[in-house]
């Protein structure tokens, strides 16, 4: 929830002045929704894609205050974040819930960012594992592990978020590892296809080593992602 109309077209002027399709990666901004009209505009022309910061449970209805997966496709959106930590934590979303948001983007044709991560309690309790099965069955047993293919993870450990810590390309490269081999147990084709990213206080200097382990795929990149050029850096260090 930061920004300014005046703050988004500028942030985004100058993202997409300084990536292009020499960018050595796959780029999506997610704004707040109220933005995304705008942002799919201002986008218009680049190679730079879409996306929101949540989806709705359910495809239409009364449920106020939800946007849906068909809406956001109307707006050129192709993916949706769904189960952040601060939507866990803060909102109290349910791994139930997180899963039917999952569920509805995936039918609505949008790909969904599944976040997945513990806290520091958990960390320190050695049960980042246990937490990890527990959100990713949540989504496998409702959706089936084939579904996996028309998503993106992103493992986020919550106590690395916003907090100036992060976990170390070892920490990060561990539990990346991990979520690959529980998904290869069921389906080794699907989890050598998908993108694991990593989102915990991704910086530019820091992006080199932690792309540069074999699990992580990418970043799910949250307040550097404010400042155009700390974020343009971070994208040609996937390369």
């Amino acid at each position: 929830m930061n920004g300014t109309r005046d703050s988004v077209r500028a942030l985004l002027g100058a993202l997409k002045a300084g990536l292009n399709a020499q960018t050595p990666c796959d780029v999506a901004v997610c704004p707040s929704f109220i933005f995304l009209p705008e942002a799919a505009d201002l986008l218009a022309g680049s190679t730079i894609q879409l996306g929101s910061q949540n989806v709705a449970n359910k495809a239409e209805g009364a449920y106020t205050g939800e946007v849906s997966p068909a809406m956001l496709r109307e707006f050129g959106c192709g993916y949706a974040i769904v189960g952040h930590s601060e939507r866990r934590v803060v909102y109290g979303e349910t791994d139930e819930l997180v899963a039917a948001r999952y569920e509805q983007a995936i039918a609505g044709g949008v790909t969904p960012i599944l976040c997945v991560g513990e806290t520091l309690e958990q960390r320190e309790n050695d049960e980042t594992y246990a937490v990890l099965d527990t959100q990713l069955d949540a989504v496998i047993n409702r959706c089936g592990v084939a579904s996996l293919a028309k998503a993106i993870i992103a493992y986020e450990p919550v106590w690395a978020i916003g907090t100036g810590r992060t976990a170390t390309g070892e920490q990060a490269q561990d539990a990346h590892a991990y979520i690959r081999a529980r998904i290869a147990k069921q389906d080794a084709n699907v989890a050598a296809g998908v993108r694991i990213l990593y989102g915990g206080s991704v910086k530019a200097d820091n992006a080199v080593e932690l792309f540069g382990k074999p699990d992580i795929d990418g970043g799910l990149i949250g307040g550097a992602s404010l400042d155009a050029n700390s974020f343009i850096s971070i994208c040609n260090a996937a390369g």
